[in-house]
């Protein structure tokens, strides 16, 4: 961890995290959770489109372009954007754990500028587990995987149950998800949310 709030801080009873033995395996493309999620769904049309890996342990990495449908300046970057990659990338190494869980908290560091057509290198690990506590933190680097570090985070998620998302979500998303006749994507639309 880097000088995050205390409230990032994993307790001095947090364990260290455990890939659960389904996890896809280390290299495998993790795909969308759902075609609509603004990070990694593709028909986001000015989504992130972020595609992401698994890892060793519980790691990934990813990788999006930013586009320019995504600047905040002239020809950069938005940060609300990266925040976002940030986000989503944290929240894709819940699905080595198997656990469904949402960012509790998400603190960001803006290092360097990100400029349109930049590809973003994303790293990100599960650093500790205390009961429905998940802590993790991620990179973002441009210029290739070892390059500059532009961004980077620490979160911390809180495992929930699927009656989270059905009781919260707008009706219409929540239908629509559940009576997918694709069994595999009814069940990954609720597999994962960050």
């Amino acid at each position: 961890m880097r000088g995050t709030s205390a409230a990032l801080q994993p307790p001095a009873d947090a364990v260290k995290p455990v890939r659960h033995p389904d996890a896809p395996a280390p290299g495998e493309l993790l795909g969308a959770h759902y075609g609509e999620c603004f990070g990694c769904g593709g028909e986001q049309p000015h989504g992130l489109h972020l595609e992401a890996r698994a890892g060793d342990g519980v790691s990934i990495t990813a990788e999006f372009t930013v586009q320019a449908a995504h600047q905040g300046a002239p020809g950069l970057a938005h940060g609300g954007v990266l925040a976002t990659a940030l986000d989503e990338t944290l929240g894709s190494l819940n699905w080595l754990l198997r656990t469904i869980a949402v960012t509790g908290r998400l603190e960001t560091d803006f290092v360097r500028p990100v400029p349109v057509g930049t590809v973003l290198h994303l790293e990100a690990e599960v650093t500790a587990v205390a009961g429905r506590k998940i802590y993790s933190s991620a990179t973002g680097r441009i210029g290739g995987p070892e390059g500059p570090v532009a961004v980077r985070a620490d979160a911390l998620f809180i495992e929930v149950k699927v009656d989270h998302f059905i009781d919260n979500g707008r009706p219409e998303e929540i239908r629509a998800a559940i009576n997918d006749p694709d069994q595999v994507r009814r069940a990954r639309a609720f597999e994962v949310n960050p």
